[in-house]
């Protein structure tokens, strides 16, 4: 029987500098397009008309490039802990001009302020936040009353962390919390979860 323990990996940010970096934005956009094409019609259906989407973990910012496909209305922000993968990411959405940017960032210290956000969503990016706990209240900040998180992981990513902080401050409490394991038809990443939180109105 497979364990349900969860995981927290922690930052390794040698996998995403110079050829690493490189190596990944590769495989992001060529192995596991498919997944995040997934993602982004999930999104493109839950951000409201003319909205804002934040990406924490952007990487080389291939998620936010599938939504900006499906949805010109949108304006879509990426952060990223590794100036390289910003970097890359801002190279992948610079055909969408300017209502797709990318920057350095940290998911505990969000260069945003309050209320900017219509949605936030992290794909495959929470399993290695250094302080889960600290990240949530950030995540909340800068979400509009009655904005949704949505994230994309491992099965073992921390999710119970999320939520346990998040009951702890009482925030992300608009709607209850909704886990769904999906699959991916990819033979290396064959389910991921999708968690997704409410801001209260």
């Amino acid at each position: 029987m497979r364990s349900t323990k969860q995981v927290h990996h922690g930052n390794m940010p040698g996998l995403f500098e110079g050829r690493a970096g490189r190596v990944y934005d590769l495989v992001a956009r060529r192995l596991l397009r498919g997944v995040y094409a997934r993602f982004a019609e999930d999104l493109a259906d839950a951000a409201p008309h003319g909205g804002s989407v934040l990406d924490v973990g952007t990487g080389p910012g291939v998620l936010l490039a599938e939504v900006a496909r499906r949805r010109p209305d949108l304006r879509l922000t990426g952060v990223d802990l590794s100036a390289d993968m910003a970097a890359l990411a801002e190279c992948n959405l610079r055909p969408y001009g300017e209502r797709a940017r990318a920057g350095q960032g940290d998911v505990t210290a969000l260069p945003f302020p309050d209320d900017a956000f219509d949605l936030v969503v992290s794909s495959f990016s929470m399993h290695h936040w250094d302080d889960v706990e600290a990240a949530v209240p950030e995540i909340a900040r800068v979400l509009r009353p009655g904005g949704r998180l949505y994230v994309y992981d491992f099965r073992s990513a921390p999710f119970d962390t999320v939520v346990a902080a998040a009951r702890a401050r009482s925030l992300l409490e608009g709607a209850p919390a909704r886990r769904l394991l999906i699959r991916t038809g990819v033979p290396l990443l064959p389910r991921y979860a999708r968690h997704v939180m409410t801001a209260s109105s």
